[in-house]
């Protein structure tokens, strides 16, 4: 048993994809992490959770090497991994293809590796886990060059091909060689029943065009972006990162594309992240407009459009969390692994998805606003279900939910979600007005303001002068810097300039690191808890740059962004040392960039491409 310290730290690894699945690959190379087909199926590399069985893929040097760096190629998701020393310079050059005009590619990860001087001996690790490892994974042995890995449950398997020989009588090799401007290629890909394929060695100039074309694709999507101002660098790597994890399939994204990464080491708080919140969602939508991405936001719209139609039926049954298909079959169950650094246990699926959490319908609200707005205009068919979803905010406002953060263990009178009940209500109110849709605004209106005065009565302690985040509680919580930034309250308003010193001096460690509250105690800076919560941080910063502390919120950005991984890569929280905690990467943390940098850059009077509200 390896010790627990053995495992990488989340921080030191890449993520590639194809808008259908993502793999996670470590800075030395070796792919630790990829579900399979797509991003809900079951993982068959998952190192990263269970070195010894969880599976991975890996072409690591025999020789020692001096240096080694990964970066990707510019404005792309292919991702290069570099071994250089005096003997030799090797380069992995991984990728999931795209074709260049944006149309679904064959499912696969490819690995090129490129031996630019030297000759060199590689070790060949090829270990994979089907269906989590709830019966034995089968190895079938094609030929040569070419295995399949299966189950009873999964009897199509996972297919891998090489141009190198990497099957010995009956066995997998364990090395291969190559030399100097000699090339390899490995494909990852589902073992279906087609026609016979001509061996990979045959197929170097289609490898070398699907490199180029997914290439050329990513060029090609990143030119949408409006952005112009400065950090443009960290601006587009939070937009790609944000498509990766959206499916072109369905028009959906998922939180992060990994399962169980704990938000503590040690701790049991490890969740599975593969599936459409859709406050998640919704967000991404608002930072895809922002960037110039409409289509993206069209797409997601389509997916939510069918998912309120088919789950409105004489009720709202609107879950908070769905499959990427929209399905709603999430079934939380507990994985025979050890776990990252032996943080257990490993959960697959997600029991969240059956709790109230009001706070939805505001984020879905305000982006079916701005698509409207700066996308197309609303069907009026689909605004006749948002009206029941409107009126079931009348209904239910004044209930206790599990708030944002998803406290299983009971239901508070959460500020964040009467805050976004009532950005629910006001903005259908605005959009009605704005296009004159027939319909009675005037139950919506006297609940937005009674909303609005509960949370300026009943959420205000006078002792602590500051708003708390819930109803009878002492302390604040991160969600509260959605105030402001939601238009709720302005950033000078002398009540939120005294909630903000409380939120300094209750959440803020390091000067940028902001933790959330999850129940009613301020957090212990000096003991080792969960980690700071990265959206927190980008939502403080956001309050700054509002408040007109420009300077000071551009200098805590690139303070924030040294936490940043070696690709300017966030997971969800962050620990005092920098070590990056929770699923990874997240895109909670990289829609929060976005709104930030938009933030401070509309302060500062660039010319950038800005939606208002």
């Amino acid at each position: 048993m390896k010790e627990a310290s053995g495992y990488p730290g989340i921080e030191s690894y890449g993520v590639i994809g194809n808008c259908q699945t993502c793999a996670l690959i470590q800075r030395e190379g070796s792919i630790d992490f990829m579900s399979f087909p797509e991003y809900d199926s079951h993982s068959v590399f998952a190192a990263l959770l269970d070195q010894n069985k969880g599976g991975s893929f890996h072409t690591r040097p025999q020789a020692p090497y001096d240096k080694c760096f990964q970066e990707y190629i510019l404005d792309t998701a292919v991702l290069t991994t570099r071994f250089l020393s005096e003997a030799y310079n090797v380069e992995f050059t991984d990728f999931m293809p795209m074709k260049s005009d944006g149309k679904p590619e064959r499912n696969q990860l490819v690995r090129k590796i490129s031996l630019i001087r030297g000759s060199l001996s590689f070790d060949l690790v090829l270990k994979v886990l089907i269906d989590y490892g709830k019966v034995d994974t089968q190895i079938e042995y094609v030929d040569a060059h070419t295995v399949i890995f299966k189950n009873e449950a999964h009897p199509e398997g996972l297919k891998v091909r090489s141009s190198m020989a990497i099957v010995e009588e009956e066995t997998l090799v364990e090395q291969f060689s190559l030399e100097e401007g000699q090339d390899a290629f490995f494909i990852i890909e589902a073992a279906k029943e087609e026609q016979p394929e001509a061996p990979i060695a045959e197929q170097f100039e289609e490898l070398n065009t699907k490199l180029q074309d997914t290439i050329h694709f990513w060029h090609q999507w990143i030119k949408t972006c409006k952005y112009t101002g400065d950090f443009a660098e960290h601006m587009k790597c939070s937009a790609i990162t944000l498509k990766l994890m959206t499916s072109a399939k369905y028009g959906s994204t998922v939180a992060a594309p990994t399962y169980a990464l704990p938000e503590k080491i040690g701790g049991d708080k490890n969740w599975d992240y593969r599936y459409a919140w859709v406050r998640d969602a919704a967000f991404t939508m608002y930072a895809f407009m922002r960037l110039g991405f409409i289509e993206e936001a069209s797409h997601f719209m389509k997916w939510i459009y069918d998912l309120i139609d088919s789950d409105i039926n004489g009720d709202v049954e609107l879950q908070i969390m769905y499959r990427i298909d929209g399905s709603r079959d999430l079934e939380e169950e507990e994985l025979d692994l050890e776990g990252y650094k032996r943080s257990q246990p490993v959960r697959i699926g997600n029991a969240a998805t059956g709790q109230l959490q009001l706070d939805v319908f505001g984020e879905l609200m305000d982006t079916i606003y701005l698509f409207d707005k700066y996308g197309q205009n609303v069907m009026y068919s689909f605004w006749r279900n948002v009206e029941k979803l409107i009126d079931f905010v009348c209904k239910n406002w004044e209930n206790p939910d599990h708030g944002i953060w998803e406290v299983r263990e009971v239901k508070r009178h959460y500020l964040f979600s009467r805050l976004m009940c009532w950005v629910a209500l006001d903005r259908a109110i605005r959009l009605v007005r704005k296009r004159s849709l027939p319909t009675d605004v005037s139950q919506w209106i006297k609940n937005r303001n009674l909303i609005f005065q509960d949370i300026y009565d009943n959420f205000w302690d006078e002792e602590l002068q500051s708003y708390v985040h819930f109803k009878g509680a002492k302390t604040v919580d991160s969600s509260l810097l959605m105030m402001p930034l939601m238009k709720f309250i302005s950033p000078y308003d002398k009540r939120w300039v005294k909630t903000m010193k409380v939120i300094e001096d209750q959440l803020i460690v390091d000067d940028v690191l902001v933790y959330r509250n999850l129940h009613d105690s301020i957090p212990n800076k000096d003991e080792a808890v969960e980690g700071s919560f990265t959206i927190g941080s980008f939502w403080y910063i956001e309050c700054l740059s509002r408040g007109g502390e420009v300077e000071k919120a551009e200098r805590y950005f690139q303070k924030l962004m040294s936490y940043s991984n070696h690709l300017n890569l966030f997971a969800e929280e962050l620990s005092p040392s920098g070590a990056q905690l929770g699923n990874f990467p997240q895109g909670f943390s990289h829609l929060g960039l976005i709104s930030t940098l938009f933030s401070i850059d509309r302060q500062k009077g660039q010319n950038t491409f800005v939606l208002k509200q």
